[in-house]
């Protein structure tokens, strides 16, 4: 894997002309930025950001408030709730189900604009902004052209876009940071390059694997292998460190659930460490391979996706393999829906790999760069956003991609507008900012910037106190699952149980209605139901139920 380099002339910008020297992405990088945005910022604001997106939104709040990590929202998803039945608290640490310290770092911009729109801002531009850094990075090699064809692939992947559009997600600091760390690397500036190898693990528990891989790359290719040793060591030594000795002391989420739900089959028991998990995937060869090949057509596609847009060369591109396959391979050994769906966060970490990989074989056959080829390449790019935007990444393109054909299910722009005008912002607008509430998961991420909140059904959590307290406030956007019940089965049993869950708590007196517009309902503790809010309801009940 030795590479032979040739760096272009005149490719090392000073601060002085560095906007001069990006000029040529700038553009690209400008539109990419600007439909992003208001794609994501629409998704928001007609409330189809989803409960990841609370989940942060309340990371980042208690943080400026001095309660680091702190999430109620998160505790609902710990393995003493999940498994064990116990109440969620509002002092429960997130440390202990994703390690992600590197979050402090845009605290100050949070904290000048204390909203989960912000974190919608913040999404689209650290991964723009790795896209600009990318481009620096290629021009270590290439020429303009070529540089601004691998940057305009990375911004036009759905490995990009996907995890562009959808709810913030500590990943998308990875490929600024993994993008900096390789040009630091490039120039020589070991300071910079350790102190992108230390922000990158602590971007959270497996971001490690991709620094790994970085350092195998250098190893292999012999042109830092003292320094790619090191990385290797360190990379390796900080996760089995962080997910055996430091997370464990926050709760046993990492080893209780997270490890199983995503290594389970390598293991036996009710719980599994990282050590556990490698020695059970090293252990028997025969699983390994089946795990890595299936289920064989995802797999494919997955692996076609990924390189579709940068051409196909990132696959005979041994560098890239050498980076992006340990990501990759933590993927493909994983198990569930999200690890080979390509429009998802995860895909995300393969990309610098596969990137860099494209650069350097470019590096070493600039005259396959011919206009055949580049006719070609551009098909691939388009073909890649076009199935960016048909798969509907994260429902962003609900207005304009329908969600069902048979049955019939589309959800119209004005249509949900409408409903957000009618229904959801009047009946949010009567819970005050201090109040305890519980919410549907659409409506999670705009009621998230406080110290109590749950996700519907669940109606109870221990306080700052230590007393289980119930929420003061519920509220339901029924007329959005009543949409997707007929094509959706999640939908439909979701419909049935928030409606059976208001008919118990307003039967027994817990709860009272106190408003319902456009189907949604807005519930109060221990309040009197308002009589036309309680006949909308029984209308709306009955429709349902026929």
């Amino acid at each position: 894997m030795q590479e032979t380099i040739s760096k272009v002339r005149n490719s090392k910008p000073s601060s002085s002309n560095f906007f001069t020297f990006i000029q040529p992405i700038l553009p690209i990088a400008c539109v990419f930025f600007v439909i992003c945005l208001v794609l994501i910022l629409n998704r928001y604001f007609s409330f189809y950001a989803s409960f990841d997106q609370g989940i942060f939104n309340q990371v980042f709040w208690n943080n400026i408030h001095g309660r680091f990590f702190q999430s109620s929202l998160s505790s609902s998803l710990s393995t003493n709730v999940v498994h064990a039945n116990e109440i969620p608290t509002v002092y429960y640490h997130r440390l202990g189900q994703h390690f992600t310290p590197a979050l402090l770092l845009w605290a100050p911009i949070y904290a000048l604009f204390p909203n989960a729109a912000t974190l919608a801002v913040l999404l689209v531009t650290l991964i723009t902004a790795g896209g600009l850094m990318l481009y620096v990075l290629a021009r270590q090699y290439l020429e303009p052209r070529l540089a601004v064809m691998i940057t305009g692939s990375y911004y036009a992947a759905n490995a990009v876009i996907g995890p562009t559009l959808c709810n913030f997600h500590d990943i998308s600091q990875i490929p600024l940071f993994i993008f900096t760390l390789l040009l630091a690397m490039e120039k020589r500036w070991w300071w910079l390059f350790w102190l992108m190898a230390g922000l990158t693990v602590i971007v959270r528990e497996d971001a490690g694997v991709s620094l790994f891989g970085v350092g195998v790359y250098m190893v292999l290719s012999k042109r830092f292998p003292r320094n790619g040793l090191a990385v290797c060591i360190f990379s390796f030594g900080y996760m089995l460190l962080l997910t055996n000795l430091i997370m464990p002391l926050f709760s046993d989420d990492i080893s209780k659930r997270f490890m199983l739900e995503r290594f389970g089959q390598y293991v036996d028991g009710e719980e599994a460490t990282t050590l556990d998990v490698i020695w059970g995937i090293l252990s028997n060869p025969f699983r390994l391979v089946v795990e890595l090949v299936t289920p064989v057509d995802r797999t494919i596609r997955y692996l076609l996706g990924q390189c579709l847009p940068f051409a196909f060369i990132p696959a005979i591109a041994p560098a890239s393999w050498g980076i992006a396959g340990f990501p990759l391979l933590k993927l493909l050994l994983g198990k569930g829906d999200s690890v080979l769906a390509i429009n998802i966060r995860y895909a995300l970490s393969v990309v610098p790999g596969l990137c860099y990989g494209a650069v350097l074989w470019w590096s070493k056959h600039p005259k396959a760069f011919k206009p055949s080829f580049r006719r070609f390449w551009i098909f691939c790019i388009s073909l890649s956003l076009i199935f960016s935007f048909t798969s509907n990444p994260n429902r962003t393109f609900y207005f304009a991609v329908p969600d069902s054909i048979q049955p019939w299910v589309h959800v119209s722009l004005p249509q949900q507008w409408n409903h957000v005008n009618k229904g959801i912002r009047p009946l949010l607008a009567q819970i005050p900012s201090d109040a305890s509430v519980s919410a549907t998961t659409y409506l999670v991420p705009h009621l998230s910037n406080r110290r109590e909140i749950l996700r519907l059904p669940m109606l109870e959590l221990r306080n700052d106190d230590k007393e289980v307290v119930k929420m003061d406030y519920a509220i339901a956007d029924l007329w959005r699952l009543q949409q997707y019940a007929p094509a959706f089965k999640d939908d439909r049993g979701l419909l049935a149980e928030y409606v059976n869950l208001i008919e118990k708590i307003t039967n027994n007196q817990e709860y009272g209605i106190i408003d319902f517009k456009d189907g949604v309902i807005l519930l109060k503790k221990a309040a009197i139901s308002n009589d036309k809010a309680v006949e909308n309801w029984v209308r709306f009940r009955e429709g349902v139920k026929s």
